[in-house]
């Protein structure tokens, strides 16, 4: 049954600069001394505090008087249910679009970029005075959606993890992470600074810069593409370590398998977010693939 309720506007963010810097010294005046000491200024993040705030203003007046509406912070991610009509604005950096779309399953993202000379934006396209236009059409099915392919992570204990852009496999303090892995049939002992495992949407970051090193070696995948890249950093040559591979493509219907030998310290992590992450120790096998979920981006 279709309900008759218009859909819940959720508005995700995350506190500015300036937010940050009050609750870690106590008040803006001995936030503003701490920055002076350091020989930085407060004006630059006051600015960026304001054209947030300002946003913010436009975003919130833009909702549908009709309609429900919630705001969270980022942190508030991990415990936020979200439902199924809902339709999600991220106010801010890229990275907040990455962060939300973990959470979610089939929900629609609006990317709002409160400070277009600050943020390139490819995640976060739309100014904050055309929310109402774009809420209204995504409640009317008529919006454009790009519908993006995620990664995901699963241990043999059936630990999962999701990511947008791409996930990293290796050692907590990036140090030497020793590993077997299977790729395209093939199986190989390696040594390494880690792994990652990119999709199309993470192949304009870290998988293009090391891509880019590598005399552009790959041609990565498109954002929408069911597929994925992976690059293994640093492959130590010797003591029984091998070197063949260190990278390549793969589809929606294959994985890859990587089991590990590190008796500490050994992690996966999406999206860059080093702290929310899994244990990878000694004998613990990942499969990493695309994700059943995708990322519902309006575009």
């Amino acid at each position: 049954m279709i309900s008759s309720l218009p859909p819940r506007a959720v508005l995700v963010r995350r506190p500015s600069e300036y937010e940050m810097l009050v609750e870690q010294h106590g008040t803006a005046q001995q936030a503003t001394f701490y920055l002076e000491h350091q020989s930085l200024s407060m004006d630059d993040v006051r600015r960026s505090d304001a054209q947030l705030r300002e946003a913010l203003k436009v975003v919130r007046g833009g909702i549908p008087r009709a309609w429900r509406s919630v705001e969270i912070l980022r942190s508030e991610l991990s415990q936020f249910v979200f439902e199924p009509r809902d339709i999600v604005m991220a106010i801010g950096q890229d990275g907040l679009v990455a962060n939300v779309a973990k959470y979610l399953n089939g929900q629609r993202v609006i990317g709002v970029n409160p400070d277009p000379l600050a943020y390139e934006g490819p995640l976060v396209p739309h100014l904050p005075a055309s929310v109402r236009t774009l809420l209204l059409d995504c409640a009317a099915d008529r919006a454009h959606v790009q519908s993006r392919t995620m990664t995901e992570a699963v241990l043999d204990d059936g630990q999962r993890l999701l990511a947008l852009n791409e996930i990293f496999v290796g050692h907590r303090s990036h140090q030497s992470a020793r590993y077997r892995f299977i790729a395209g049939g093939e199986e190989e002992h390696q040594s390494s600074s880690g792994l990652i495992v990119s999709t199309g949407t993470g192949s304009t970051g870290w998988a293009r810069s090391i891509n880019l090193e590598r005399g552009e070696l790959l041609t990565l995948p498109k954002p929408e593409e069911r597929a994925l890249a992976f690059f293994v950093r640093e492959a130590f040559p010797g003591s029984g370590f091998m070197t063949k591979t260190t990278a390549g493509l793969f589809q929606q219907d294959a994985t890859l398998t990587v089991t590990s030998e590190m008796s500490e310290g050994g992690v996966i992590f999406g999206d860059g977010i080093e702290e929310d992450h899994l244990e990878f120790l000694w004998g613990t096998r990942l499969s990493v693939g695309v994700a059943r979920e995708q990322l519902r981006l309006v575009r």
